[in-house]
C-alpha cells in the first residue's frame, strides 16, 4: 500500500470519528430510554406522534376538564341577593313622612340623604336608633324597620334600596385594560362579567391562566375553555374579598432549538400553541439537512419527564404537528440523522484536508523530481 492511499484511509477514519464527535446537542431514542431506566424510571418510552396518540391527548384533555373544581356559588346564582355591607349607603324612604326621607332636605341625592352603615355594621334611623343591618338584605331592613317605627308613625310604608354601593369589593389586576376596584352591587358578578367591566383582555393577556385569589387561596381559571368550549365550571361568581389576576403570555411560552431556520422563545396565543405553528414561527426546518425528526421534552407537574417524537418524513406529518398541542415550558428540538451531521463536518474540514493533500502532493512531487 502506498503512501497516497494510506494518507486517503486515515483522512476517512479521521472523518468517520469527527462525525461522531460533532459539536451540538445529540438526542437518540435507545440512549435516552437506557438512562431514563438506569434512573429508575422503568416505564419512560419516547411516544410517537400518531393518530392514535391525539386522540389519546384529546381524552386526557377532556378528563381534565371534567375533574376540574366547580364554583363552590354556581348554586347561588338564580337566587342571588346582596347583603349590606359596612361602609354602604342606604336609602330609607318613609311615605307621607318628609322629614324622615330628606331630613337634610328634598333637593339633595339619595347619597346625600341616605343612612351610612357603619363599621360597626349598624346605621341610625330616627326614632329606631341604631339598628343592624350588616349581612342583611334589603327585603329584611325594610321589615324591621317597618316594625320598630309602628310606636311612632301610625301603619307606616317604608322603602329601602341601596344608594351607593362600598361595602363589598373586588379587585381586578394583572393584563387587563383598565385594573381597578370593583364593588359588587344587586346584580350579580361572575368572572367573565368582572372582565367586561375592566375593558377586556390586555393585548398580552393569557386568558387561559387566570388566577382567583379567595381567602388566601389560589385557584387556576381557564377563561379560554369557558369562551371557546362553554365550560361553567371557569366563570365563578365573585364575592367580596376575591382578586383576579389575568395572568401574561409572555409567562406562557415554548422553546425551539435544533435544525431550524430560527431558533429562540415563542409565546403562546392566548395560552394555546400546536407544534406545527412553533415550526411555522421558527422558519421552519433548516433544508441542508435529511429526514429531520421533532422532538417535544416537557416536564409534568409531577416532575416526571415525557419525550414525544414526530418523524417528518412525508408532508402528512405536518398534520399530526398542527394537532398536537404543546404546553408552557416545553422545549422543541429538531434533530439530524448522522449522514447529515456527517456531511456538515466534512464541510467544515474539507478546507483543511484539501490543504494537506496538497501540501503532501507538492511534498511527495518534490521528493520524486529530486531522486528520492
Amino acid at each position: 500500500m502506498n503512501r497516497r492511499n494510506t494518507l486517503a484511509l486515515a483522512l476517512a477514519a479521521s472523518l468517520t470519528t469527527a462525525c461522531s464527535l460533532a459539536p451540538g446537542i445529540h438526542l437518540k431514542d435507545a440512549e435516552v430510554t437506557d438512562r431514563a431506566h438506569e434512573q429508575g424510571d422503568q416505564r419512560f418510552q419516547i411516544q410517537v406522534v400518531s393518530p392514535y396518540l391525539i386522540q389519546k391527548l384529546a381524552r386526557e384533555h377532556q378528563a381534565e376538564v371534567a375533574a376540574r373544581q366547580a364554583d363552590p356559588n354556581a348554586a347561588l346564582l338564580a337566587s342571588y341577593q346582596y347583603r349590606v355591607a359596612p361602609h354602604d349607603v342606604l336609602s330609607v324612604i318613609v311615605w307621607d313622612h318628609p322629614e324622615l326621607t330628606s331630613p337634610t332636605g328634598q333637593y339633595r341625592s339619595p347619597e346625600e340623604n341616605g343612612q351610612l352603615v357603619y363599621a360597626d355594621g349598624t346605621m341610625f334611623y330616627p326614632f329606631v336608633g341604631y339598628i343592624s343591618v350588616a349581612g342583611k338584605t334589603v327585603i329584611e331592613i325594610q321589615r324591621e324597620l317597618t316594625s320598630r317605627l309602628r310606636h311612632a308613625i301610625k301603619d307606616p310604608q317604608v322603602s329601602v334600596r341601596v344608594a351607593r354601593f362600598l361595602g363589598r369589593r373586588v379587585e381586578m389586576a394583572g393584563e387587563v385594560k383598565q385594573p381597578q376596584t370593583l364593588y359588587l352591587d344587586n346584580i350579580p358578578l361572575r368572572v367573565s362579567d368582572a372582565l367586561v367591566k375592566t375593558g377586556g383582555f390586555a393585548k398580552d393577556s393569557n386568558p387561559a391562566e387566570v388566577t382567583l385569589i379567595r381567602g388566601g387561596k389560589a385557584t387556576l381559571l381557564n377563561l379560554m375553555s369557558y369562551y371557546e368550549e362553554g365550560d361553567l365550571k371557569q366563570n365563578w361568581l365573585l364575592q367580596d374579598g376575591d382578586t383576579v389576576h389575568v395572568g401574561s403570555m409572555t409567562l406562557s411560552q415554548v422553546f425551539v432549538f435544533g435544525e431550524v431556520k430560527n431558533m429562540g422563545t415563542r409565546p403562546m396565543y392566548r395560552g394555546r400553541l400546536s407544534l406545527a405553528q412553533a415550526l411555522g414561527d421558527s422558519a421552519g426546518f433548516d433544508y441542508t439537512t435529511m429526514r429531520p425528526a421533532v422532538y417535544v421534552l416537557r416536564q409534568e407537574p409531577s416532575g416526571r419527564p415525557e419525550i414525544f417524537r414526530l418523524d417528518v418524513e412525508e408532508a402528512d406529518s405536518l398534520i399530526l404537528a398542527a394537532q398536537f398541542p404543546l404546553k408552557p415550558r416545553d422545549v422543541v428540538f429538531v434533530a439530524t440523522n448522522d449522514l447529515a451531521r456527517m456531511n456538515r463536518v466534512i464541510s467544515q474540514i474539507l478546507p483543511l484536508v484539501n490543504t494537506i493533500w496538497q501540501t503532501w502532493s507538492m511534498i511527495y512531487t518534490t521528493k520524486t523530481q529530486i531522486g528520492f
